[in-house]
């Protein structure tokens, strides 16, 4: 069903869903439900029966007039108003989180919280020691820290589950609804595992990879097709034995169990050559990557603990 372009009946009824009759057990069953898929494992997770489940589904549905999930044998997809109102109990949610935390924080004399998004490049050196400034300042803040990519965490930023991100800041992803802070650049390097071969030699050539397990990133990662085009501007294939994974658990594992070598930002690599767990390589690695540095949404009140996270952030990135 289309909604009316203008303020009519129906606009004033979801007016009336929005803002009075949505009740939090609702929003909740919402975005249980969406993520799910399925009736059963909804009302499993909340700890209900499943006919309660549909139950209260069937009252949201006539709430609004609207059909808002296609029940079928493989289990429920959202339509798209349904999608639109899932959008709405997310941001909902969030914000009830978000307001709770810091209520409780105040009442127990903690400092509040703060949740934030980070790519691998940038947890181990500049998120870790932006922490260790904030924590240094407000030992009981609690930051809560999610890994992933772009694709991954941005859509928790705009809800508002994220208050900030923190990794590269890929070109792509760029959009008016989103600020950018860029703090530095954070060129790429090889590595391996400490005492492999070519962690011994005073220079290492790309012919030296062309033959060796690597671990590289997945193939819809813009720097896949980068490091690919390293191996071809100088004559060769890109390695035939590969893993790929994003994750730096991975790149570690396979570095120690398979004398692999990897690609990894260079402030995390020396990082962890310091702490001996590998090696970078002398490899000449050109290619251009985005700086790392912050996302925030525009226009979103920043409470006082991200604030003073984002001034750690901001004093780590001078010295990177």
């Amino acid at each position: 069903m289309k909604l009316p372009a203008t303020k009519g009946p129906a606009m004033a009824q979801i007016d009336r869903v929005l803002r009075s009759n949505l009740k939090l057990r609702h929003l909740q069953m919402l975005v249980a439900l969406d993520q799910f898929r399925h009736l059963g494992r909804a009302a499993e997770f909340l700890s209900v029966t499943q006919p309660a489940v549909s139950k209260t589904l069937a009252e949201i549905e006539s709430m609004f007039g609207l059909p808002l999930f296609e029940r079928s044998t493989r289990g429920t997809e959202p339509t798209a108003a349904g999608a639109s109102v899932v959008r709405f109990a997310r941001s909902v949610l969030a914000g009830y989180d978000r307001t709770r935390d810091e209520i409780a924080a105040e009442a127990s004399g903690a400092s509040g919280r703060t949740s934030v998004g980070a790519m691998v490049s940038a947890t181990p050196v500049l998120l870790a020691q932006a922490v260790q400034r904030l924590k240094a300042r407000s030992h009981r803040t609690t930051v809560l820290i999610e890994e992933g990519d772009l694709a991954r965490l941005l859509p928790k930023l705009r809800l508002g589950e994220l208050d900030l991100f923190v990794g590269r800041l890929e070109p792509g992803y760029a959009s008016p609804d989103l600020e950018t802070e860029p703090l530095y650049d954070d060129p790429m390097v090889a590595v391996a595992r400490p005492g492999h071969a070519l962690a011994r030699r005073r220079a290492v050539q790309w012919a030296d990879l062309a033959g060796q397990p690597c671990v590289m990133p997945p193939p819809w990662a813009s720097l896949r097709v980068k490091l690919e085009q390293q191996f071809f501007a100088h004559g060769l294939h890109p390695p035939a034995d590969i893993v790929e994974s994003a994750s730096f658990l991975s790149q570690i594992t396979f570095l120690h169990q398979r004398g692999a070598v990897a690609f990894m930002a260079r402030t995390v690599a020396r990082h962890f050559a310091q702490q001996g767990m590998l090696a970078v390589l002398r490899l000449p690695v050109q290619v251009a990557l985005p700086p790392v540095g912050l996302i925030t949404l525009r226009g979103q009140r920043v409470t006082p603990v991200t604030g003073l996270l984002v001034e750690s952030l901001r004093e780590v990135g001078k010295t990177a």
